[in-house]
């Protein structure tokens, strides 16, 4: 290490108290992080590209610096689909210094790393206080039966209203009206359970059928109509 000649000049001037980082909460422990492997936690966040064509949540497990279980999920764009394909397999084993310094190939991808990392460093996480943290697997739990992200999608325009395309439950067949055409309930298809019965030998129509569920007074439609054509 090279020094300045004035710095080389100086008197020597002893350094007081030295009590290291303050502590951060790490799966139920105060932790003094001086290093990578200081690290642990799960935690979810989400990032965005620079146009805001898409978005992406990310949830990483880390255990001892390591990130062990990647959740990478994207919205709005058909890009981001391919680019979370490559990241899943790029963050599962790295450091997470490692992971912040990596391009995970899109910016949404990215910026949910960089928000991740700043929670996890700075013991923000979901597990700060969860003595030991949430086990490998914890994070493909929040997929539910189906192991489908859980997506909201809503249209509407002035002139036509609102559609309800897709909710928690699933895909929207149908969205019943009431007398004065306000939606007071809807008829949804559990795609994940579906595709389960079906890839077990059940005939498709008959786990159509088993998938479908309603929501809100839906029986009570004066009226029904598919959100999708009309």
């Amino acid at each position: 290490m090279e020094y300045t000649s004035e710095v080389q000049k100086m008197t020597c001037v002893a350094k007081g108290p030295n009590h290291g980082p303050a502590p951060i909460p790490e799966e139920g422990k105060w932790v003094q992080a001086k290093e990578i492997k200081d690290i642990s936690g799960l935690t979810h966040g989400v990032g965005w590209c620079a146009p805001q064509q898409g978005a992406c949540k990310l949830t990483l497990n880390v255990k001892d610096g390591v990130i062990q279980e990647a959740l990478v999920e994207t919205l709005g764009c058909s890009g981001m689909t391919h680019s979370a394909a490559m990241a899943a397999e790029i963050l599962a084993g790295k450091t997470i210094l490692e992971a912040l310094n990596t391009d995970l190939v899109c910016d949404a991808i990215n910026t949910a790393m960089r928000e991740l990392f700043l929670q996890i460093v700075y013991g923000r996480t979901q597990t700060a206080f969860s003595e030991g943290g949430l086990p490998v697997g914890a994070g493909l739990e929040d997929l539910g039966k189906g192991l489908r992200s859980q997506v909201g999608t809503m249209y509407s325009t002035v002139d036509k209203g609102p559609r309800y395309l897709e909710m928690a439950e699933g895909y929207v067949t149908e969205t019943a009206l009431d007398e004065n055409n306000e939606i007071i309930g809807y008829k949804f298809v559990h795609l994940g359970k579906m595709m389960d019965m079906i890839k077990k030998g059940v005939d498709a129509n008959e786990a159509l059928k088993k998938a479908t569920g309603t929501y809100g007074r839906f029986d009570e439609a004066v009226k029904v109509i598919d959100p999708r054509h009309e």
